[in-house]
């Protein structure tokens, strides 16, 4: 099977919709069931084999660089720094690239907390990795299991696994988990500047290289403080 040892995550955002947790500290690092988000993810990492990771800063970046020094596990941590320019998720993802020396690597966002299912997820997009066929393998929530989740909806599969966005107006079943495998195809060509992942992910759903898989867990968005009390008593209740 293949096996995967780096990971990407994103860290670099303004979390607004955090405030005001977010006035001293940046979102990665707002705690959730006592421990920093950002933490949560590490521990999932590193239940998954991950050696080497990359996390992009922004917002008070010496905050985040300092937790990072701090953490239990031996990582290989780098950091893409963003001080000059916020670059958004595709425009973070290249300018890292040059900081991930493997061409298949996991990339998550920092605010996003789930539970496995039967098996470890990562460890599933892993083993469900079609190097010919795939640019990426995005995790997907059902909204059934996307708790405080209000939205509606990212994007459809087929029967095949293969990704299409919801179209306008529209309702879509499946959730983007901010969990994602990547391979460095998908970065080829890629704009200048900040720019968002979608940019590419159009491309792959138009080459037909984008797939997904569907969680097998929970998944929770901790987007506002308001999400943090009922995300804490559902993680201790599962």
């Amino acid at each position: 099977m293949t096996k995967v040892e780096t990971a990407m995550i994103m860290a670099a955002g303004l979390g607004k919709r955090m405030r005001p947790l977010t006035a001293t500290r940046p979102k990665p690092l707002v705690k959730v069931a006592g421990k920093a988000m950002i933490d949560h993810c590490l521990d999932k990492l590193w239940e998954a084999g991950v050696m080497k990771v990359v996390v992009n800063a922004h917002y008070l970046p010496d905050a985040l660089e300092a937790h990072l020094q701090s953490v239990n596990y031996p990582f290989d941590i780098r950091i893409s720094d963003e001080r000059k320019q916020l670059m958004e998720t595709g425009g973070g993802l290249v300018q890292a690239q040059a900081l991930i020396d493997e061409d298949l690597f996991f990339c998550i966002n920092s605010d996003n907390l789930w539970t496995d299912g039967p098996t470890n997820s990562l460890q599933r997009l892993v083993s469900r990795w079609d190097d010919q066929t795939m640019d990426a393998l995005l995790l997907l929530a059902p909204q059934t299991s996307a708790h405080n989740y209000k939205g509606a909806g990212d994007f459809k599969l087929d029967d095949h696994g293969r990704i299409t966005r919801r179209l306008p107006n529209r309702q879509a079943p499946f959730i983007y988990t901010g969990i994602q495998l990547v391979s460095k195809r998908l970065l080829r060509d890629a704009p200048e500047g900040p720019f968002s992942t979608m940019k590419l992910w159009e491309r792959a759903i138009a080459e037909d290289r984008l797939f997904g898989i569907v969680h097998e867990g929970d998944w929770f968005e901790v987007g506002s403080p308001e999400a943090i009390a009922p995300t804490e008593a559902l993680l201790a209740s599962v």
